[in-house]
């Protein structure tokens, strides 16, 4: 994420998070002097991300890897799989295979169109991969098991891999991405052509959500929309994927 990201995610940060008016020393200041200080440290320490051979996120793999450096046996994949903690995929002789049943066929396909696009590159092997939202070994877990997720925190063990959202599986958008987000290279071309249509200073000081209801620590912001429809336009979608009929 680029400085010029990081100054809008503040901005943004500015309007939903400021419900009063900012008002130098008031209480709506002094609520969120935290967060705001955070962010501000963020943007300050900000240094572009070397793209090169992935090495921005060498510190990510090396220590969600670092738990198995003994290897992994196949009883901790057995053990991850019985426990259902995510969808089974082995690939065998550059052909990939997966358990019948996933939770969110649509994420599903996103991680087999990254798969198959390098399954020419990969031996034999066999891997439980996460696609809910939230990871499922915790620390206190013991022992370890292998288990690929796409989100976690610092609590958990889980082995981060790259979200598929920006080009297949991910979350579609009625009625704008009926289908889902599409590629994230023209979605890049998309976004920068919408920011140079609507500049910062011609946005409507407003929150704004669309989403699906996944749990129901969104819903306090949907209430608030609808008693505060000036604040924020808060709204949930009928469903977080699209998917064909087959």
């Amino acid at each position: 994420m680029g400085r010029a990201a990081l100054v809008l995610w503040a901005l943004v940060a500015g309007v939903v998070w400021s419900p009063e008016p900012a008002v130098a020393g008031g209480r709506a200041d002094a609520k969120w002097k935290t967060l705001t200080d955070q962010i501000k440290k963020a943007v300050e320490a900000y240094k572009p991300c070397v793209k090169e051979n992935c090495s921005c996120h060498q510190s990510v793999w090396k220590q969600d890897l670092a738990p198995f450096r003994g290897g992994i046996s196949k009883e901790m994949i057995s053990d991850a799989v019985s426990r259902k903690l995510g969808t089974h995929y082995q690939i065998i002789k550059n052909k990939l295979y997966r358990e019948q049943d996933c939770m969110f066929p649509a994420r599903c396909s996103g991680v087999e169109h990254f798969l198959l696009g390098i399954i020419n590159l990969l031996p034999d092997m066999e891997m439980v991969i996460n696609v809910r939202d939230y990871p499922q070994v915790p620390k206190w877990m013991k022992p370890v098991i292998p288990v690929f997720s796409f989100s976690k925190t610092p609590e958990y063990h889980d082995i981060m891999y790259p979200a598929w959202t920006f080009w297949e599986g991910g979350p579609a958008v009625w009625p704008i991405y009926p289908t889902g987000l599409g590629r994230w290279d023209l979605m890049r071309e998309d976004l920068k052509r919408s920011a140079e249509k609507w500049p910062w200073v011609k946005k409507i000081s407003k929150g704004y959500f669309r989403g699906s209801r996944t749990s129901p620590e969104r819903d306090p912001l949907i209430l608030l929309s609808r008693e505060n429809p000036e604040l924020v336009d808060a709204e949930y979608t009928k469903n977080q994927a699209w998917k064909s009929e087959k």
